[in-house]
């Protein structure tokens, strides 16, 4: 008998060894995307590798989920006080991953922050509009403004205005986004290998159900295909961005799920307006004419993307549905150089980083413009000096994206044409319309939607007759993972959240 037991014993004491080593396997996920951050300080660079990982570390007061509805962040709640104040009470029980309790003195100084000149964060312009950031008590924030502006709580559920810890942004200093990065989120930094990958670990401390992978690497590869490559052989789990062609190639192997999403994201050819002959509207309708945008929709974004005529992408309220696109017209394009002053064309250049597809944009558009008499030679700059350069208006034309993470028309109109904002807060081709800039302000401080969309609808009108951009696409994105991936949902504004995702 005693035997039997002890047999027994053994066999349960080997069957809860092996469930625990099981348990005890840890998760660890690997995420590849397009280039390497910038910084993962909320208030440094505005861009979409940087927002990727930042939205893992921190947290804002309000939160937009996938169905771009606004709920609950830090903030549990929020309502007007009258139509300059909006009173926040913030969830308690939330610490930073240096140990500091969160409160409201941490919204004041992270918005202050981002607010400051003296910060130069190019993202200020989220915020422009308050006016003063009161603590009540410790769990309690008023946030008033200059003037009645309707998309502030859109804002406040941006990237930029993620709330850091003033500690341990002081006690880091230069450090701050670069060796330190220390939120309130489900992830925790660890390290970042400059231009190879980034680690998070699992923040055990979280205020809400941790994460579920104890560990996420975030790792940068630029080029479309390896990306693609070491998704198919295993050395990523999850890859953003499958371009068209690995999408084609990839869509039928065993083991892998492509998710199609659409996005808030367009690209564009912007012209640097204070440069001749772009500081002539007839040139640049002359270009819109010459190129030939249903090509780049077909061949290099087949079935991620459709040809869009105006600024901002259809899944942004008060996109106008009105607008009408430039034909592809090269006869129409050289009368309007010749009108212009050009007859015998020019010489130019475009500029792009190192995203294939946007190489592959500027070829087909060298080809086209050479058929007018347009001579472009196309350069390739390194991520971080591109937008360093066209910040400062150093370039001709260049070939980007925004993505309208707000859903709302003031994020992907203001910061993009309204002539407050030159250079690195988004108006990099240093537009200036005083008619639209009326506009645009005008529908950030009108409370009545209808007349916000009136506001919206013209100002559109008047960037698409003026043309500062070539108008290309918007974007639908491809997202692929393994199959044994679980948990994964694509969020439009591109800003994935990882804390579910588990294999």
């Amino acid at each position: 008998m005693r035997r039997h037991w002890f047999v027994l014993t053994l066999a349960l004491l080997l069957v809860f060894a092996g469930s625990s080593s099981v348990m005890a396997q840890p998760v660890n996920i690997t995420v590849a995307q397009g280039a390497d951050a910038v910084t993962l300080d909320p208030a440094g660079q505005n861009d979409q590798p940087s927002a990727r990982v930042r939205s893992q570390i921190y947290e804002t007061l309000v939160l937009q989920d996938e169905e771009l509805n606004l709920v609950p962040g830090l903030a549990v709640s929020w309502e007007a006080v009258d139509e300059l104040t909006w009173e926040f009470t913030l969830r308690e029980g939330v610490y930073f991953h240096n140990g500091e309790p969160f409160s409201a003195a941490d919204v004041k100084y992270s918005l202050d922050r981002l607010a400051d000149p003296a910060t130069g964060s190019p993202s200020a312009f989220i915020i422009g509009a308050v006016s003063e950031v009161t603590v009540i008590d410790d769990y309690t924030v008023q946030v008033a403004t200059e003037f009645p502006f309707a998309p502030l709580l859109a804002h406040l559920a941006h990237n930029a205005t993620s709330i850091v810890n003033q500690k341990a942004v002081e006690e880091a200093g230069e450090d701050f986004g670069t060796r330190v990065a220390i939120g309130t989120g489900p992830f925790e930094f660890v390290s970042w290998s400059t231009g190879s990958h980034i680690v998070l670990r699992r923040n055990e401390n979280y205020w809400g159900e941790n994460a579920k992978p104890d560990t996420v690497t975030m790792r940068a590869i630029p080029e479309n295909t390896v990306r693609a490559i070491e998704l198919e052989t295993g050395g990523v789990d999850i890859a953003y961005d499958i371009d068209p062609i690995d999408e084609m190639r990839l869509m039928y192997e065993p083991g892998l799920v492509l998710e199609k999403y659409r996005t808030l994201a367009t690209a564009y050819i912007g012209f640097n307006v204070l440069k001749e002959p772009f500081d002539n509207v007839l040139v640049r309708r002359a270009i819109h004419h010459a190129v030939d945008v249903d090509a780049v929709v077909e061949f290099v974004y087949t079935g991620q993307a459709e040809r869009n005529p105006g600024p901002i992408s259809d899944m942004v309220w008060a996109a106008n549905p009105n607008l009408e696109a430039y034909d592809f017209d090269p006869d129409k394009a050289r009368e309007l150089l010749a009108e212009a002053g050009y007859a015998d064309g020019f010489s130019t250049s475009i500029w792009t980083n190192d995203n294939p597809l946007r190489m592959q944009i500027a070829e087909i558009f060298q080809a086209n413009l050479a058929d007018v008499g347009i001579d472009i030679s196309v350069e390739i700059l390194p991520w971080g000096t591109y937008l360093a350069d066209t910040a400062d208006g150093k370039h001709d034309m260049f070939i980007l994206g925004w993505v309208t993470v707000t859903g709302d028309p003031d994020y992907g109109l203001y910061s993009l044409f309204h002539s407050n904002l030159h250079g690195n807060a988004g108006n990099r081709t240093f537009y200036t319309n005083h008619r639209v800039d009326e506009l645009l302000d005008l529908g950030r401080t009108e409370a009545d939607p209808e007349l916000r969309r009136a506001y919206y609808y013209e100002a559109q009108e008047l960037i698409v007759e003026d043309a500062p951009w070539v108008f290309l696409i918007a974007n639908s994105a491809v997202v692929g993972y393994n199959d044994s991936v679980e948990g994964f949902i694509p969020h439009p504004a591109g800003h994935h959240k990882l804390k579910n995702v588990s294999k």
